[in-house]
């Protein structure tokens, strides 16, 4: 059906009319400007824009026919027009002369629909949910702090370790000291000063390192002091934790009674356990030079089997293990009982250094809560001070131990003599080699020169002396 030309020229001017409406309402309500390819100008539109594509609907529903009545749709209301999207606009005014060119068989009879260049391009489709690598931050594992954590450890373990352990044997320290240094203990009824100070102010102890503890005595008769050293554990150090853990060790408490030169006679003695007795006599030079293992003797009480005894004579052995101390610790039920806290006792007057003449002890330290244990061992310290003090040799066992004595220093005198000829002899051959080294520098002529002169010294001395006397 063909419209009359006036019809069609109205039809197309209300057709751009609405298409500019539609365009303008689509920058307030949201709608992308997907039909920018019409302008104003028809000539223009078609002259300079490609040919849009016409895509089909594909809906199943059949729209109803067009209306065959023009006048029906030629005025389509404000508000009507504004709610179409631009993609769906009605092209019911259709004129095919007017726009050539366009492929008529993919026009559908309901709503032929062009679509812009741009709707060609694929839009980026809106990322609805990210993947699950972009979820998930990227982060270390947890493996790849394996070693930090590790170190971190190790780190908090030392320090908790540290600070508990040196509480430890301080605990330990203090708990020998006011079981066994305060009013009406051993030591305060047996030596008038007590600390490593002076004044009645003093610190009892002094700690030279985290897990050794010294303890200083003197004012007493026969001696000139008393100095015990406490080697403790190292408990502030987690390595020689772990290490006791393996290998166990002991707390120990060593005594040194530095005895006066005048009253302490020709003793060399000592008692231990028989692993530690045959250590002590093969390293220790007094034992090995003057002592011998001692036997049991018959007929009388001796000491543990457990206990050996190194004496320099039967003698000083019998002497010094009385009955007395058998009952109280060396016995066999007495050691038993409180012996197993002792180490060793060692009593010299050939001890190397300045302090010749001195009576050693070692025990083991129990925990702070059993200190009563070591109350007889300790108590073996006083005792041997007067014991020693007051004991005089016979005047056999003196002679033994004077030619003993003799030995020992005319030996001691020959090995000092080596000693210092080996240093001499030491001496002329590096004096001889850097004169060596002297000549070896020296040049020709100057090597001339010396052997002339040593020629020359050499003819002087072979030559017979003259003596000369003044006439008369």
């Amino acid at each position: 059906m063909n419209l009359p030309l006036p019809f069609c020229s109205i039809a197309l001017i209300a057709f751009l009319f609405l298409h500019h409406h539609v365009l303008a309402a689509s920058h307030f309500e949201g709608f992308d400007a997907e039909d920018d390819e019409f302008s104003d100008d028809s000539t223009e539109l078609h002259h300079s824009l490609r040919p849009p594509l016409i895509t089909q609907s594909q809906s199943t529903v059949p729209d109803p026919e067009p209306s065959s009545e023009p006048d029906s749709k030629s005025d389509p209301s404000p508000t009507q027009t504004t709610s179409k999207k631009p993609s769906s606009t009605s092209f019911d005014f259709w004129d095919e002369d007017e726009f050539e060119g366009l492929p008529e068989d993919e026009q559908t009879e309901d709503s032929p629909i062009t679509t812009s260049p741009s709707e060609h391009l694929t839009p980026d489709p809106e990322p609805t949910s990210e993947s699950p690598d972009l979820d998930v931050p990227t982060k270390k594992k947890l493996s790849s702090y394996t070693v930090e954590i590790v170190c971190v450890s190790i780190l908090i373990a030392y320090l908790i370790n540290y600070f508990t352990g040196r509480r430890e044997n301080e605990n330990l320290a203090l708990s020998w000291a006011s079981k066994f240094g305060l009013k009406d203990t051993i030591f305060e009824k047996n030596f008038s000063f007590l600390g490593v100070g002076e004044g009645e102010d003093s610190p009892l102890l002094l700690k030279e390192a985290t897990n050794v503890f010294k303890f200083y005595a003197s004012g007493r008769r026969f001696c000139h002091g008393l100095l015990a050293t406490m080697e403790l554990k190292s408990r502030h150090d987690l390595i020689s934790r772990l290490f006791n853990c393996v290998v166990p060790c002991k707390d120990e408490i060593s005594f040194e009674v530095y005895m006066n030169d005048e009253v302490m006679d020709h003793v060399v003695f000592a008692v231990a356990r028989k692993k530690a007795a045959k250590m002590m006599h093969k390293e220790l030079r007094d034992l090995q030079r003057f002592g011998g293992m001692v036997p049991a003797p018959g007929g009388r009480k001796w000491v543990s089997e457990e206990l050996s005894v190194i004496s320099e004579s039967k003698e000083v052995a019998g002497d010094m293990i009385t009955d007395v101390v058998l009952d109280q610790v060396f016995g066999d039920k007495s050691f038993e009982k409180f012996g197993k806290y002792f180490i060793s006792m060692h009593f010299s007057d050939q001890l190397p250094g300045k302090h010749r003449k001195m009576l050693l002890f070692k025990f083991a330290l129990p925990d702070a809560k059993h200190m009563d244990d070591m109350v007889r061992l300790v108590a073996l310290i006083p005792y041997y001070i007067d014991l020693i003090g007051r004991y005089k040799l016979s005047s056999q066992a003196r002679n033994k131990t004077d030619g003993a004595r003799q030995k020992a220093a005319q030996e001691a005198y020959k090995e000092l003599e080596n000693v210092r000829q080996e240093a001499i002899q030491r001496k002329k051959a590096e004096k001889k080699k850097l004169l060596e080294e002297a000549e070896a520098k020296l040049s020709a002529e100057a090597l001339r020169k010396k052997e002339a002169k040593e020629r020359a010294r050499q003819m002087k001395k072979s030559m017979p002396k003259v003596k000369m006397s003044r006439g008369h």
